[in-house]
């Protein structure tokens, strides 16, 4: 399920990713260079990868699977209309909670915040926009998904905040441009499995 997600979401977006990175790449190589600004690789592949979870997510909720049913306006009523373990319950369920832990990890990591309030909020009025959103365009506003999106955000939240109790070494420069450098490249092999161009097997990955 998350390998045609993924495969469905890159053959959608890809044009936009690639004009959009290249445009916002190309101006930050060039002030980082006209300013003498300090090159931390890491750094500069969580901005991209943030575009591409943004872009993603635009493509999640406004284009892919729309919904011509009913709005739900109470809290709990859809989440457990899905039997457990369900595909319905993996997909509306474990699925908005897993669209919205990134963001989690990015509110921690741009905010840096002394506590959750900010991140909390941003959270929650980004799903909340979402929701307004999909209502105005034809789709359906549900609270259960706004209740999810928040909950999986907090979960990106803590898990970030659980990642900063790790040892010292792991907060150097090199290691985190190490790190960073390995999960590109294992998601690139994976893209690349994907759509057949290597036989890497790396979906025991995702």
């Amino acid at each position: 399920m998350i390998k045609d997600a993924i495969t469905d979401i890159f053959n959608y977006i890809w044009p936009m990713m690639v004009i959009v990175i290249t445009i916002i790449a190309s101006l930050r190589i060039f002030n980082i260079i006209s300013n003498k600004r300090n090159f931390k690789l890491y750094e500069e592949l969580i901005n991209l990868s943030f575009i591409i979870y943004i872009l993603s997510l635009f493509y999640l909720v406004t284009f892919q699977d729309v919904n011509y049913g009913t709005s739900n306006f109470t809290p709990f009523k859809e989440m457990f209309r899905y039997a457990f373990g369900s595909k319905l319950f993996i997909k509306n369920v474990l699925g908005n909670i897993l669209l919205f832990i990134p963001l989690g990890f990015y509110a921690k990591y741009y905010i840096k915040p002394k506590n959750m309030i900010f991140p909390s909020i941003v959270l929650l009025l980004s799903s909340i926009t979402i929701e307004f959103t999909q209502l105005q365009i034809g789709r359906t506003f549900d609270i259960d998904d706004i209740i999810l999106n928040v909950s999986g955000g907090l979960l990106g939240y803590l898990l970030s905040h659980l990642a900063e109790k790790l040892p010292a070494f792991t907060k150097k420069t090199w290691f985190l441009n190490i790190v960073t450098i390995l999960i590109v490249i294992l998601f690139v092999l994976y893209l690349l499995e994907i759509y057949n161009v290597t036989d890497f097997n790396l979906g025991w990955l995702f």
